[in-house]
């Protein structure tokens, strides 16, 4: 059974994505059966091309990424999603939509990237990429797939205190 992953930020340009990629990513290098998908309460429409040049330089796959709006998964023809992870304090702070079968949420906030000067911005991308990719494979360390939602919702709220 395979655990689809919505990650949001408002935005759908920067953490959202890095989170997509790197969870996707881990997930493939670890044969864990984990689908992730990002999407933003007001998608920009682009996706930071810092992002995608640290993803880049990582290794990471980023074909058929895209800033896209979380409403895309509130259609009948949505994959069904099992954990909602919001990366950004706005996007955590917003009414969300209804998300058929009551996935868990978590808040795992991440501070945006994108605001760092630009001698730094780089830099911040790739400490936030790292930050990312490490609690995305402590993410995929736990056994979703036969975990109750409280159990689920306690470790996923463990990862973000560690």
């Amino acid at each position: 059974m395979t655990v689809n992953v919505l990650i949001l930020c408002t935005h759908n340009s920067a953490r959202s994505v890095l989170s997509e990629t790197m969870l996707n990513h881990w997930a493939a290098r670890l044969g864990r059966d984990v689908r992730a998908y990002s999407a933003g309460s007001a998608p920009s429409g682009r996706i930071n091309p810092v992002a995608l040049q640290v993803l880049a330089e990582a290794g990471v796959d980023t074909g058929g990424v895209r800033s896209k709006s979380w409403d895309e998964f509130t259609r009948p023809d949505a994959p069904a999603i099992d954990i909602v992870i919001t990366v950004c304090d706005s996007a955590a702070a917003e009414q969300c939509p209804y998300w058929p079968g009551q996935p868990v949420q978590v808040h795992w906030g991440y501070p945006d990237p994108s605001n760092a000067p630009e001698p730094e911005r780089h830099a911040a991308f790739e400490l936030t990429r790292q930050a990312i990719g490490y609690r995305m494979l402590q993410l995929l360390a736990l056994p979703l797939a036969t975990m109750p939602p409280g159990e689920r919702r306690a470790a996923l709220e463990a990862i973000e205190r560690s």
